[in-house]
């Protein structure tokens, strides 16, 4: 039983969506069962604009980075620092919850990883809404069909740094993210199921992203939609 949640939110200079992001997590908190211990962690990355204290100012547990760090020890960091906040827990009972600065959680968000963890996954995929209309149809058409291509049997088949939730226990069984600068969030999914930990794609799960054609990653969702835009 999952008796602790905690919330990890790498940014990178994302002052203009960074306050909109924290509101979202906590409203998808307050919606958890009362004895389930909370706990969210923002690493400001190198930022340089207002990120870091709109971060301090939301009450939200800041690390400020300012290492030459890849996005994956970004997110291990906050991962290591939120299993340091809930340390009284058990690791499985810990459920631990990413997402991005730029990115918005839907109200039952958190319920539905812990309504997923609670019934015997290890980690959930859920899904990733775009904040913003393609351009032509064209392009969304191209979009969907990457998309559907994803689908499996088991649900819809995309893995999403943006929403991610991974059991404690399993995420240090197979040693967290890795030192990577883009797909962190693709290998962790792929070492859980090799190990044999249990995933779910789960659509139950929601948020919203942003559409801006510039991202961190070299091989991101930006990147994808940019390609598709000006391809």
């Amino acid at each position: 039983m999952i008796t602790a949640v905690g919330v990890v939110v790498p940014a990178r200079d994302e002052a203009g969506h960074s306050a909109a992001c924290l509101r979202s997590i906590r409203r998808a908190l307050l919606a958890l069962p009362p004895h389930v211990e909370r706990a969210v962690c923002f690493v400001a990355d190198r930022c340089t604009d207002g990120t870091t204290a709109i971060a301090n100012a939301s009450g939200a547990h800041l690390v400020v980075n300012e290492h030459e760090l890849t996005i994956g020890e970004v997110r291990d960091l906050g991962c290591r620092t939120v299993l340091s906040l809930l340390a009284r827990h058990p690791p499985a009972n810990i459920l631990l919850l990413g997402t991005d600065a730029d990115t918005t959680v839907a109200p039952g968000w958190a319920r539905a990883h812990l309504a997923a963890a609670d019934a015997g996954c290890h980690a959930v995929a859920g899904t990733a809404e775009l904040s913003a209309p393609f351009t032509t149809a064209r392009v969304a058409h191209r979009y969907q069909a990457i998309l559907d291509s994803a689908r499996r049997h088991d649900g819809h088949g995309n893995v999403y740094g943006a929403n991610l939730g991974v059991r404690a226990d399993a995420y240090l069984a197979v040693g967290g993210f890795r030192a990577l600068s883009t797909g962190e969030d693709h290998d962790l999914w792929r070492r859980l199921g090799e190990a044999g930990h249990r995933l779910r794609y789960d659509s139950a799960a929601q948020v919203v992203t942003s559409s801006r054609l510039t991202g961190r990653a070299p091989h991101g969702l930006a990147a994808l939609l940019r390609r598709l835009e000006t391809g």
